[in-house]
């Protein structure tokens, strides 16, 4: 019986690290199944201050060297990884090389099997995300680094990316889009509703997933609801964070903003459960999993219509996609919240359309492009 393929994910992150998103979710989920199936998994990642360099997770090997921010070049995870690979090709038959912005440019230096797998284009996210002049440098390596690729399968997880890849000279035929999945706590929450409007914001606190716009939404509905609340999920740099408390207060919100910082599985999907809508005003998202995880436990959401979002939310059925500005959220969330028969409208889409994801499904879909 032949011996099932060597699989090497290269990735930033991976899923301990306190910066880690919906990618790394992800990334582990079909990994530990792939793991399970009897494959041999190592994940290559970035190094976090207090981690261990090497671990096993659910089954799959950890490695961890390196820093994710490209610009500190030969310290970097991409160059560390490269290293990593030459010394030891040939304990893996196949590489994925995990795109975030960057690329391991993998084609350069692996001769083996290699498949690419990138949730979303960055693009406009350049300019949200970093300065001058490192935005424009940004966005130039990544216009010209997709033609390295030309040959090779690329893994994605909405119709939206796929379209930007096709945008950016990569084929139509070698792009497979993954079905996703949900992760789930062990037992789901069964909580009723707050008595006062409550959103609800889940995801790292970046400016490209749109929080600064999550606050002005608070504000413009304070005006008619002044009961309205807004929690807050997820960390981030420490910095910005205090920016954030700064705006809310500013805002007159300084009790209607409440900042939850990182949270458990189970207590966050506890707050989900209680609030009345998930707002996520994101810049742009490969999918938007907190979307699905809200609407398991009968939360609608109320997005802005922009890629990765608008392919998972069916306006009117299990939630509302809405131009790209406060104004616009506060008076799709101030619909849902006046109408009853709505609101529970939404609340059964978005329950039925989150109960067909399954990990299950996309580790099989992937797992079929590894070993092809």
């Amino acid at each position: 019986m032949p011996r099932k393929p060597r699989i090497l994910i290269l990735n930033w992150r991976d899923i301990k690290n306190p910066s880690s998103g919906g990618a790394e979710v992800l990334t582990h989920e079909i990994a530990k199944r792939w793991s399970t199936w009897g494959y041999e998994v190592s994940h290559f990642s970035s190094y976090f201050k207090g981690a261990k360099k090497e671990e096993i997770i659910d089954g799959v090997k950890i490695i961890r060297r390196g820093n994710p921010d490209a610009r500190h070049f030969h310290r970097s995870v991409h160059f560390m990884a490269f290293l990593y690979y030459k010394k030891n090709k040939n304990k893996f038959d196949v590489v994925i090389d995990e795109i975030h912005g960057l690329p391991f440019f993998t084609p350069l230096y692996v001769k083996k099997k290699k498949v690419a797998l990138i949730c979303e284009v960055a693009n406009e996210i350049w300019d949200v995300n970093f300065p001058f002049p490192f935005n424009k440098i940004g966005k130039l390596i990544e216009k010209n680094y997709f033609r390295f690729y030309k040959k090779e399968p690329f893994l994605t997880i909405s119709n939206s990316t796929k379209n930007d890849l096709i945008k950016f000279g990569v084929s139509k035929k070698n792009i497979t889009v993954l079905p996703m999945g949900i992760t789930l706590p062990k037992k789901l929450p069964n909580f009723k509703k707050e008595k006062k409007p409550t959103m609800v914001f889940v995801g790292r606190l970046l400016k490209a997933k749109g929080i600064e716009d999550a606050i002005e939404v608070g504000k413009i509905l304070k005006q008619d609801l002044p009961d309205i609340r807004l929690w807050v999920i997820g960390r981030g740099e420490e910095e910005y964070e205090k920016k954030l408390k700064s705006k809310a207060k500013e805002s007159g919100l300084q009790k209607s903003v409440l900042f939850q910082g990182f949270v458990k599985q189970d207590k966050k999907f506890e707050l989900i459960s209680r609030s009345h809508v998930l707002v996520v005003p994101s810049t742009k998202e490969g999918f938007g999993l907190t979307v699905p995880e809200a609407g398991i436990v009968g939360t609608p959401a109320v997005a802005y219509n922009v890629g990765g979002l608008r392919d998972i939310i069916q306006n009117g059925r299990n939630g509302f996609v809405v131009d790209i500005n406060p104004s616009s959220m506060a008076l799709g969330i101030k619909r849902i919240l006046a109408n009853d028969s709505l609101y529970k409208r939404l609340q059964e889409g978005a329950t039925i359309s989150a109960k067909k994801l399954d990990w299950d499904n996309t580790a099989k879909v992937a797992l079929s492009k590894l070993v092809s």
